[in-house]
């Protein structure tokens, strides 16, 4: 106890910077003397901590104590502060409490510079259910069951060993070895449905980069060249970094490559009426056929 009090003593005083010595006694519910002892442990274990007697004064520790002792540079200090502020967004209880905590042990006092959000406008609550059930899982290495909705139309129950929560392109997946494909797969979180943690334990290797060296997950592309009307121009700047011409008239062709799966013809139909597909011919053609079966649903 006395260990996790002189702990706790120095967070204190490096938080609010000068407290009396009845303060402390009060806040660890000891004495006055205790207190005192426990300043001279300080002390002699090398903390500079020190005393000013007065009005006004109380116990301190020395300015910039933790900063220049730290092994951490300034750069890595901010770092670690802007990374725990993205991770709010899945933890916010703990994750404020921890960012509090090291922001005095840094002295940094601006730490609201930056808000970061992975929830988009319309669905804005993240499923915290499922997030907090599949990091219990890849910390407890407990395979899990669950109903995934796949991009093929296909709805399949699934047993999963969780290795890694990845953040990529704007959404959530859960990377593991799925045994009944026998292989490692990503699974979309908002396709998670009916999750359950076993009480099955695995152990498996959990590559340090899923995207990169030899378990690197690619998916097939294919070159398409895209005229955009002008009013795209927001979402042609928002969506594409590369092979983008303005045309005189405002209007847009871009050169660039597309996954070739189902998710293209949903990509391109959220154009609506403002993209024309100039090439591959496969995909003109593709588009009009399913044009065709959406204008057959509303003859009447």
């Amino acid at each position: 106890m006395a260990e996790n009090r002189l702990f706790q003593m120095v967070y204190l005083l490096l938080e609010k910077g000068s407290i009396t010595a009845p303060q402390l006694a009060n806040y660890f519910e000891v004495s006055v003397r205790t207190i005192y002892r426990d300043i001279d442990i300080l002390s002699a274990a090398g903390i500079p901590v020190y005393t000013t007697p007065g009005k006004g004064g109380g116990i301190s520790l020395q300015e910039n104590f933790v900063l220049n002792k730290s092994l951490i540079s300034e750069a890595e200090q901010e770092q670690i502060l802007m990374a725990l502020q993205g991770i709010r967004i899945v933890d916010v209880e703990n994750t404020n409490g921890l960012l509090a905590k090291l922001s005095s042990v840094f002295q940094k006092k601006n730490v609201n510079w930056i808000e970061v959000d992975f929830s988009d406008w319309v669905k804005k609550e993240a499923n915290e259910s499922v997030f907090n059930t599949l990091k219990s899982a890849i910390f407890q290495n407990k395979k899990i069951s669950f109903l995934y909705f796949s991009g093929k139309g296909e709805s399949i129950n699934r047993l999963v060993e969780p290795l890694k929560l990845v953040f990529k392109s704007k959404d959530w997946f859960l990377y593991g070895y799925c045994c009944l494909r026998e292989k490692n797969r990503l699974f979309k979180l908002t396709r998670i449905k009916e999750l359950e943690l076993t009480s099955e334990n695995f152990t498996r290797f959990v590559p340090p980069q899923i995207f990169e060296g030899v378990e690197k997950i690619s998916e097939k592309t294919i070159p398409v060249t895209l005229a955009f009307d002008k009013e795209m121009s927001f979402r042609v700047y928002d969506e594409f970094s590369d092979g983008v011409t303005c045309n005189d008239d405002d209007s847009f062709l871009v050169k660039t490559h597309l996954p070739h799966n189902e998710g293209l013809f949903s990509y391109l139909f959220s154009f609506g009426d403002k993209v024309e597909v100039i090439s591959p011919q496969s995909i003109r053609d593709e588009l009009q056929i399913r044009l065709k079966k959406i204008q057959d649903k509303y003859i009447t």
